[in-house]
């Protein structure tokens, strides 16, 4: 079974837009390992990893080491997903 870790943020519409709201869904995934293995001898080689895969539970130190490539999880690439579930600018009509 893979582990996947995905941070899922809810951010309400700030007070300036008061005459219209929505809520946005923000995802993270964490995909393929940047780390140059190559570095100190002047080269550049990555190892393949192809994704994040948490070491350990969430909220631990292991949380954030692959347990594919042993990196840790600022390596590797960051996907941001953002989605809109609700716009409310539009009245709604309560049969009122």
């Amino acid at each position: 079974m893979r582990k996947r870790q995905v941070v899922v943020r809810r951010e309400e519409p700030s007070s300036r837009r008061s005459s219209s709201s929505s809520f946005t869904v923000r995802s993270v995934r964490y995909g393929e390992c940047q780390k140059n293995h190559a570095a100190d001898v002047g080269g550049y080689a990555v190892d393949g990893c192809r994704e994040f895969m948490a070491s350990g539970e969430e909220g631990t130190d292991a949380a954030l080491t692959c347990a594919a490539c042993g990196c840790h999880r600022n390596f590797h690439r960051r996907e941001l997903e953002t989605e809109v579930l609700c716009d409310c600018s539009s009245p709604s009509s309560n049969g009122t």
